[in-house]
């Protein structure tokens, strides 16, 4: 176990906080076996009718994986560390996912990355005022992982496609509108709403209390972000988005001028992948081939160093926009053999 999670049973609710608010919650290898095994634990437990996933602090229910010791492993020639905890923690996304109990996620402030793969693929998804939700993995020169590419498949529109190439941060209103949450409650309310689950053990509950979710900014944008996005070349994304005077489409394009091209090219080419019936689990297996190479091949290493480590926000990516190969490309996603993800 680990003492950045605070795991226990009170009513009929299994519990789990995330108590690291000072690291904005990032998820760490060890918290996620430590969830992983506690929602092990409560699967076939009478005991417990659902389960709660919350945080500790205001700033974040999640702000995505913790990949210090995976770039410092890296950095030493040490590429083990990422895919070992990648890979579990993908095990643990698809746990969550396909969970026969029903998961509540109550996600406040920073949803970013691994919080996402936690919070967004349970039954009830619920976030407040605070909510500021994305898959920012382009800028780090990863993809939308953590089966994030299912979510934004499922996206309305080309949506999917301004969300995991920029980024881009989504409210309560906008979280909901592209599939990445249910229920909208102010953060208040949320202790009655905890109380309310743990005394009855009744996910239905949280449809009850919810409230209408706020206007959503990116749909009212949605024929622009169609017509931008449309393409799959990026630098004819750009070109589209250079003719859309929307704040929308001049932060979007910043976006894609200063993320990797190579991780774009990969992120359109996962999205586009995925069939209309298929579900995490193929999700994951294909984020997982980039992923596993990410450390050696990619631009993951320059992309941490440039965002996390020294923040001097100069990442020096191996392409320049429009020059990534198929070939390449498809390499980075090819099958990994026995090496592949496995549940």
């Amino acid at each position: 176990m680990t003492e950045d999670l605070h795991i226990r049973i009170e009513g009929r609710a299994g519990r789990i906080t995330l108590t690291r608010p000072k690291a904005l919650n990032a998820l760490s290898h060890p918290m996620a076996l430590a969830l992983e095994a506690a929602i092990d634990l409560w699967r076939d437990d009478p005991a417990v009718d659902l389960v709660i996933l919350d945080a500790e602090g205001e700033r974040a229910f999640c702000a995505g994986g913790d990949i210090a010791d995976v770039y410092r492993a890296g950095k030493a020639g040490d590429d083990t560390a990422g895919r070992d905890f990648w890979r579990d923690e993908y095990r643990m996304n698809a746990k969550l996912a396909e969970y026969p109990k029903p998961i509540i996620a109550l996600m406040q402030g920073f949803v970013m990355g691994g919080g996402v793969g936690i919070g967004c693929h349970v039954r009830h998804r619920v976030v407040g005022d605070s909510t500021q939700m994305s898959m920012p993995e382009c800028g780090i020169g990863l993809i939308p992982d953590v089966g994030g590419t299912l979510l934004l498949a499922r996206a309305p529109g080309q949506l999917g496609r301004l969300l995991g190439l920029t980024g881009t941060r989504m409210g309560a209103g906008d979280a909901i509108h592209a599939g990445f949450a249910d229920h909208y409650l102010p953060e208040a309310e949320w202790p009655a709403l905890i109380a309310d689950l743990c005394a009855t053990g009744d996910a239905g509950r949280v449809a009850a209390r919810a409230l209408m979710a706020p206007a959503s900014p990116l749909a009212e944008a949605a024929a622009g972000i169609d017509a931008a996005f449309s393409d799959t070349d990026i630098a004819q994304i750009v070109q589209r988005l250079g003719q859309h005077p929307e704040p929308w489409a001049t932060d979007a394009r910043k976006a894609i001028l200063r993320n990797s091209p190579l991780s774009m090219g990969c992120t359109l080419d996962l999205l586009d992948m995925l069939a209309p019936n298929d579900g995490i689990r193929e999700a994951l297996t294909n984020e997982f081939r980039f992923t596993f190479r990410a450390v050696a091949d990619t631009d993951f290493l320059e992309g941490v160093r440039a965002q996390i480590i020294d923040k001097d926000r100069s990442p020096r990516w191996r392409h320049a926009l429009g020059t990534v190969t198929a070939e390449e490309r498809q390499a980075l996603l090819a099958p990994l053999g026995p090496d592949d993800l496995s549940f």
